[in-house]
C-alpha cells in the first residue's frame, strides 16, 4: 500500500492543471486486502447476527449456501462489454476502470445454529443474516428451589 502525502499546494495545482486525464488526476495503489466485505457478528441470547457490507448489488447476484455447519456466500458481477448490432455508440472512453468483481466468504458455524432457520435479507447495501439458535442452546429461566 503506498500512501500519497501532499503538503505542497501549487505543485498539486499545477499537477492537476496540466494533466490530460481529467476524470481521475493521480492514481493511488490501494491494498489487495480489500477483497472480501466487511463483515460484523453479534450474539444475542437467542441467535447471532452477520452483516456483510456489499453496495451496489442485486439480490439475485448472491448464492448463498449452507453445507456441513459451513455458511458460504459468493457473487460475481461483469461489466457487459459487447456491443450489439444496430447499436450506435456515442461514446468514446478516456478511462475504464469498470471490471470483474467477485467474491467468496465462508462461515463456520457453531453446531448450536439452527440451519433450517436461517434467514438473509439484503437492503441498502447490507446482507444481513439471522442465525437462530437450537432450543437446547437457548439459556434455561432461572427456576427456584424450595428447602424441604
Amino acid at each position: 500500500m503506498s500512501i500519497v502525502n501532499k503538503n505542497l499546494a501549487f505543485p498539486a495545482l499545477m499537477n492537476e492543471i496540466f494533466n490530460p486525464d481529467w476524470f481521475g488526476g493521480e492514481q493511488v495503489q490501494v491494498s489487495n486486502n480489500n477483497k472480501l466485505p466487511a463483515v460484523n457478528i453479534k450474539e444475542s441470547d437467542e441467535a447471532f447476527e452477520l452483516a456483510l457490507l456489499v453496495p451496489g448489488r442485486k439480490k439475485e447476484d448472491f448464492k448463498i449456501e449452507v453445507d456441513n455447519e459451513l455458511l458460504t456466500i459468493s457473487t460475481e458481477s461483469k461489466v457487459e462489454t459487447e456491443k450489439k448490432e444496430n447499436e450506435v455508440n456515442t461514446f468514446q472512453f478516456r478511462r475504464r476502470e469498470f471490471s470483474i468483481s467477485a467474491f467468496k466468504r465462508a462461515f463456520n458455524l457453531p453446531e448450536t445454529i439452527n440451519t433450517e432457520k436461517i434467514e438473509a435479507t439484503y437492503e441498502n447495501g447490507i446482507l444481513s443474516f439471522t442465525l437462530p439458535k437450537k432450543e437446547e442452546a437457548l439459556p434455561k429461566p432461572k427456576r427456584l428451589i424450595a428447602l424441604s
